[in-house]
């Protein structure tokens, strides 16, 4: 019926269109079917169905339009124009259904390792490399997408020889332009692959508390305790001092102090301890310590250590702790916290007091060899004068013999 139809004609273009478009079609029926087949039996067929779907779809489509068009477009002055358009959506298409593959098989590797497990220092490592690489992916596979689409246009080679001749000062202008991006990219990675943080990670980052929720190739985000979100650069994880609280497990000891007055007993205090901590699930039964750290002034201070499985259940029992002591201190009466005050009256100071049958204190009183020293302070200190001041002063003194020294 076909062997003289003229397929390069307006009527058997969208004939020979429609027939590839349904050829398209079988084709995408017939390997959903296949792989929601293989997902009754296994669960990832299904992921693929859910992740690669739509770019399937559109390559499957695109490559059979583009075939039908090639073979019997009529319009020999468009043809070209149109493949080129073609070729363009092909390399487009191509691109998205190879990074959703890329992707799910990442992602299907990802899935092997838990993170809601007791230890999952592994599989937070993992899972945090994993992500990073398939945003690398995406990336690099985007920037092929776009290099092959740029080659297909003519006169691009001859343009690629003066792009490779002045690499150089491009390089240096976009490195210059770049500085900080280019910083955080790199800071990136490092983190990813040095295992310094990790996605769940607890850490104290510019003095909050939270976990790491995401790292990027930029940037990390901490969630917070109170839900807030910190965004940090990745620089700041690879220049500033941080606290990870699970770098190598999530167990953690915490302490409780208390100020209490000296009448407190430690061995009471320290079997009240030992009952609240054995009634409480939150204690992992690691360690438990009662100790008097202090004690100067009117308190003494005792410091209770305890241990978790991790941050906030620690949280939770510092906090059930110290409330169980508060409330066993109230009940003693015996630890909370005095200030005391000593009144005397009637009492004289030793150095006020006098001697027995003299009238003066010295300025040293108490045994004989103090008063001895008091002397050497007190007793006057005789003066030596030259004789020409004695003759002088026995001139003035004795008037009735001044007439006769004049007359010798």
């Amino acid at each position: 019926m076909f062997d003289n139809f003229d397929w390069t004609s307006w009527l058997g273009f969208p004939v020979a269109l429609a027939i590839a478009l349904a050829a398209a079609l079988i084709v995408i029926v017939i390997v959903t079917l296949v792989a929601r087949s293989a997902g009754k039996r296994n669960a990832w067929p299904n992921s693929l169905i859910k992740t690669a779907r739509h770019p399937f779809r559109a390559l499957v489509v695109t490559v059979a339009t583009w075939a039908a068009t090639a073979a019997t477009f009529p319009h020999e002055e468009l043809r070209p124009t149109l493949m080129h358009a073609f070729l363009i959506a092909t390399i487009a298409v191509g691109a998205w259904f190879v990074s959703a593959l890329v992707g799910f098989g990442i992602g299907l590797g990802m899935s092997r390792y838990r993170i809601d497990t007791k230890d999952n220092k592994v599989a937070r490592r993992m899972r945090t490399q994993l992500a990073l690489v398939r945003r690398l992916s995406t990336v690099v596979i985007g920037i092929l997408a776009i290099a092959s689409i740029l080659l297909t246009f003519p006169g691009v080679e001859a343009v690629g020889a003066s792009v490779l001749a002045s690499a150089g000062l491009v390089s240096i202008v976009a490195g210059l332009a770049a500085q900080s991006t280019l910083a955080n990219v790199f800071a990136g990675i490092q983190l990813a692959f040095s295992d310094a943080i990790r996605v769940e990670d607890v850490v104290i980052a510019e003095n909050e508390w939270g976990r790491i929720e995401e790292i990027t190739l930029t940037y990390v985000v901490v969630h917070l305790w109170d839900d807030r979100r910190l965004v940090l650069p990745s620089t700041y994880f690879t220049t500033q001092p941080f606290q990870n609280w699970t770098r190598n497990s999530s167990e953690l000891l915490g302490s409780v102090e208390l100020d209490l007055d000296w009448r407190v007993s430690p061995s009471d205090m320290r079997d009240e301890l030992d009952r609240i901590l054995a009634t409480n699930k939150k204690w992992d039964g690691r360690a438990s310590v009662l100790q008097v750290t202090d004690a100067v002034g009117g308190t003494v201070r005792v410091r209770v250590l305890m241990t978790a499985v991790d941050a906030p259940t620690l949280f939770d029992l510092r906090c059930d702790v110290r409330e169980g002591l508060v409330e066993w201190v109230q009940e003693q009466n015996a630890g909370l916290p005095r200030q005391r005050v000593e009144i005397v009256q009637g009492e004289a100071q030793p150095t006020a007091r006098k001697a027995v049958g003299k009238e003066n204190v010295g300025l040293f009183t108490g045994d004989p060899d103090a008063e001895n020293r008091a002397s050497h302070f007190t007793s006057s200190i005789p003066i030596q004068r030259p004789a020409e001041d004695e003759a002088d002063e026995a001139i003035d003194i004795d008037p009735e013999s001044t007439g006769s020294a004049k007359k010798g």
